[in-house]
């Protein structure tokens, strides 16, 4: 895809959001199950909900804009922050250590997010996409706020049983 224009790149960007939305409904379960600390385990089965009300947001968003359709691109930036986080769960005993690394890793897909989103919001809001910009901030507000609970948890839990 020759990207052209703001609107293209636009496309472009949701659509990989879309993809890793979906690379995150899967990967979630498998953190969960992985997990130790209730909490934690708590934390990712609500983001799975999150998650798949983030995907639909997605497509709220492209049928707010009628000439824009997600289209199928892989994002492998997120392919790669979770099969990261995988080799983490594989070379840790379930318990403290991974649960600290676990957070870490998620907080990077967290971050990731947080950056993309807010991309999309801004060139949303510079293409005049007034109702995606409103429902995409949503989802931004979805990812800061699960960062936040994110080191919560590791500050107040989960580091110190780590450590």
């Amino acid at each position: 895809m020759n990207i052209k224009s703001a609107n293209e790149l636009f496309v472009r960007l949701l659509s990989e959001a879309n993809s890793g939305e979906k690379q995150m409904t899967r990967a979630l379960p498998k953190m969960a199950r992985a997990a130790h600390d209730p909490k934690l385990v708590d934390a990712f089965k609500e983001h799975l909900e999150e998650t798949q009300g983030q995907l639909e947001r997605i497509e709220k968003a492209a049928d707010s804009i009628p000439e824009i359709r997600v289209k199928r691109i892989k994002s492998y930036a997120m392919e790669s922050l979770i099969e990261e986080g995988q080799e983490l769960i594989e070379s840790t005993e379930k318990g403290p250590v991974r649960d600290a690394g676990m957070i870490g890793a998620a907080q990077k897909v967290e971050h990731f997010e947080i950056a993309a989103y807010g991309t999309l919001c801004e060139l949303a809001e510079q293409l005049g996409y007034t109702k995606a910009k409103e429902i995409l901030a949503e989802t931004l507000k979805e990812e800061k706020a699960a960062d936040d609970k994110l080191s919560k948890l590791a500050k107040a839990d989960v580091n110190r049983k780590a450590g």
